[in-house]
């Protein structure tokens, strides 16, 4: 009985604590849900504006999207400042000091590397130089945009309403500037602009593998560059541990773009579709926005903390873009001077280098002292470290995006341009990163134009690092614009990119070796050619097109190995199931989860043991490479991986029985229940939800289970654990027939805010491929009305 009521006591006691436990709990929940929703844009009603000249007009569709309507062009890129900066001024702060090499400041010690990557590579630096070359008008937009995204952060400062992610660091923004928008657009630049780290792996391999090995590792080998392949093998620079792979950019930044005449479309007039491939985020890579004044009205996307619309369409014109993907960075291999490390070889003398002091403040602890060493050929990037007593060769990059560029001044233009010609002027001032261009207008050109500076080199084609201490080997000049690839009108009927190979035989210039598999391209021009009558609805069914030709020409051979090898018919069921396969990356189907991992258990198979971990990691072209491998096997010729290997049908039984035991492992023995889907999931990810799983529950999306792959049309490119973090940043229809209106779906949605109805409503629709109509024409219905009041 005692023991009994002791016992009482002590439940009676617990049950007190956890319900003081429980109410401490609801009460922090209520306050930080309080807090957070204080935070929350405001979408309706009306708000004061210092920096306005006269009223400006924002009304959000049902999708979020802002239609922004001014009397003049200097209140309406202030407004479009003001209201990025509402719906993303935390993305928008981070990206600037990502790329400017600040992100330590706020989030600590463990940005300190990736700070002095993007100090290296100098985006800021060039950001500034690219600002003195801009007309008049366009730093006058830059001036604009800047003075609307400060009169919102001061707002939000006063009101204690800031974004409650700078709670979270603890930080408060600092004043936005006109070189922040122009490093954001570097940054990207960055993103989707080179190759060095193949001209590194390559130079590693040259140096640790055997010539036969090593050769296989090139697309084309460059016979003729003896002197160069030479040069990288006397002067070695170091490349294992030197660079860090998960600061590259995604190796898929590719895209889908296509521009059918109207002689194939059921109105008569053009369609335009555009998908670019980017990381998938929350929030996303991309803004959209309606922007309208006396001089312009212009639909489509822009980069969170840019003023403009670089990608959409106007009354007249719509357009789209894919990565170029040239040769436009080039490494040196640089010989310092041993009594002196900021001294470099060059045409037999000693030249001094720029040294930049850099420090970097870092959030609780003490600035890092940090040098960024330029030589005339651009910053050394091989040693982050940069020690003075250190002389040892190492690499510098030259790159057309660390010059001066205009590209904000091409995307003012490109707003307003109302036909081909006034467009393909605009497109001159567009410099990096090199981009493929299709157009439409309304009077029924169709156009496309490979725009950019792609160097032409002395000596060397881009292949290999070069001599530093040489002439020989520098850059004489930038094709000639007019002179870059071009196409008007064809009477095919319709012009379409995906990163593949865009020249032929008798272009005179070079512009990359490297292009991407060709099997999304190859599948668009299929279906494109195969029909007319097309129809907006066309378009969007060929952007979620998941047709897998890169299946359709391996599958049957390396399901040959298997059978030649599989003696017991242990895997009969499972190649059945790849034999009767539509080759259709459908999610509910189990063959693609067997052939998309198989292909990556290939690529292990051949290279993984042989190559240092983070070298394996940074190996660029992997897929194209093992392909030509494959390509050459099939076709009985000698390769010396494949014979390291075990022969070709050893490799691809290896592989496919370690895919076929892993999938077990996760999914089951039973193949018939198998669905790619059930590990090929979409995903968007907030930067701050790596710092807690709490932080992911709360800023994540639910991952879906998706269809499609990287060699789909539906772009959707997965980690090693599956997750899609890549793909169609923004899918994007124009039928120039009816361009008071575009189709578009943004992923995940278009606020940042957590508690906002469009920070994931898009999820879903990315997934499913439903696109939202946005007008530039007439009365939004249903808009939630902001008006901005002048003061």
């Amino acid at each position: 009985m005692v023991k009994d009521k002791k016992r009482g006591r002590i439940w009676k006691w617990l049950s007190w604590i956890v319900g003081i436990l429980v109410l401490i709990a609801c009460a922090a929940l209520i306050f930080v849900n309080v807090y957070i929703g204080k935070s929350k844009p405001q979408i309706d009603g009306e708000m004061n504006v210092a920096v306005l000249d006269e009223n400006v007009k924002v009304v959000r569709d049902d999708k979020g999207v802002p239609h922004v309507t001014a009397e003049t062009d200097a209140d309406l890129y202030r407004a479009q400042g003001f209201v990025q900066a509402q719906d993303r001024l935390f993305q928008m702060d981070l990206a600037r000091r990502q790329a400017s090499g600040r992100l330590a400041e706020v989030v600590g010690e463990a940005a300190v590397k990736t700070d002095k990557f993007f100090r290296t590579f100098s985006l800021r630096s060039a950001a500034e130089k690219s600002e003195a070359g801009y007309s008049k008008e366009a730093k006058q937009v830059l001036d604009w945009y800047a003075e609307g995204v400060n009169a919102f952060m001061e707002q939000a400062k006063e009101e204690g309403t800031l974004s409650y992610e700078f709670r979270l660091l603890g930080y408060e923004p600092e004043p936005w500037t006109a070189i922040d928008s122009l490093t954001i657009g570097k940054y990207m630049a960055y993103d989707l602009g080179g190759h060095w780290d193949m001209l590194a792996f390559r130079h590693w391999a040259l140096n640790n593998l055997p010539e036969a090995e090593a050769k296989e590792l090139f697309i084309t080998y460059p016979e003729k560059a003896k002197s160069i392949i030479a040069a990288n093998k006397e002067n070695p620079v170091e490349v294992a541990g030197q660079f860090d792979a998960s600061l590259l950019p995604h190796e898929f930044n590719g895209s889908n773009n296509w521009v059918v005449s109207g002689s194939k479309t059921a109105s008569g007039k053009p369609l335009l579709a555009d998908d670019p491939h980017l990381g998938l985020s929350t929030p996303s890579v991309w803004y959209q926005m309606h922007l309208e004044s006396p001089t312009q009205n212009v639909s489509g996307v822009i980069f969170a903390g840019v003023p403009g619309i670089i990608l959409g369409h106007n009354e007249k014109v719509a357009w789209g873009v894919t990565n170029v993907g040239p040769d436009v960075q080039d490494l040196y291999i640089e010989t310092p001077n041993p009594n002196n490390a900021t001294e470099f070889k060059y045409e037999g003398k000693w030249e001094k280098a720029i040294v930049r002091d850099e420090p970097i403040k870092i959030k609780g602890a003490k600035t890092v002292e940090f040098e960024v060493v330029e030589t005339r050929h651009g910053p050394i990037i091989s040693d982050l470290a940069f020690k003075k007593e250190k002389s040892t060769a190492v690499f510098s990059l030259q790159w057309t995006a660390l010059e001066p560029t205009l590209e904000l001044q091409a995307i003012l233009n490109m707003n307003r341009a109302e036909n081909w010609e006034q467009f393909e002027t605009a497109l001159e001032d567009f410099h990096s990163p090199a981009q493929n261009f299709v157009f439409a207008a309304e009077d029924g050109t169709i156009a496309y134009k490979a725009n950019g500076r792609i160097p032409i080199r002395k000596k060397g084609d881009g292949q290999l690092p070069v001599p530093g201490d040489s002439a020989d080997y520098d850059w004489k000049g930038y094709i000639d614009y007019d002179k870059l690839p071009k196409v008007v009108n064809p009477d095919e009927g319709f012009i379409a990119t995906a990163n593949n190979e865009v020249i032929g035989k008798e272009y005179p210039y070079h512009i990359t070796d490297f292009w991407a598999q060709s099997y999304r391209y190859e599948r668009i021009y299929e279906v494109l050619k195969s029909k007319n009558k097309l129809t907006v609805e066309d378009m969007q069914n060929l952007q979620m097109d998941q047709k897998d030709l890169y299946a359709d020409e391996f599958l049957k051979d390396m399901l040959g190995s298997v059978k030649t090898l599989d003696s017991e018919k242990d895997y009969s069921d499972i190649v059945k199931m790849m034999e009767d396969w539509d080759q259709v990356d459908s999610k509910e189907s189990g063959a693609p989860l067997v052939f998309n991992l198989w292909m990556i258990n290939i690529q292990k198979a051949l290279f993984e043991d042989s190559l240092p971990k983070d070298v394996y990691e940074m190996m660029p072209g992997k897929y194209n490479i093992t392909d030509e491998i494959m390509r050459r096997a099939f076709a009985g010729k000698q390769s010396p991986w494949v014979t390291k290997a075990g022969g070709i049908d050893q490799l691809l039984y290896n592989s496919f029985k370690k895919t076929i035991k892993d999938i077990k492992g996760e999914y089951g023995k039973n193949a018939e229940k198998w669905q790619w889907g059930d590990h090929h999931q979409l995903t968007f990810d907030h930067p701050l939800s790596a710092a807690s799983p709490i932080l992911a529950k709360l800023l994540n999306p639910k991952p879906v289970p998706i269809g499609g792959s990287k060699f789909t049309v539906q772009a959707a490119a997965s980690d090693k654990d599956g997750n899609v973090d890549h793909g169609a940043s923004w899918r994007f229809v124009a039928d120039l027939s009816d361009l008071s209106k575009g189709y578009h779906i943004v992923g995940p949605g278009q606020s940042g805010h957590m508690k906002s109805k469009w920070y994931h409503d898009q999820v879903d629709d990315w997934a499913n491929g439903t696109y939202h109509e946005t007008i530039i024409t007439g009365d939004v219905p249903n808009g939630k009305k902001l008006l901005l009041k002048a003061q």
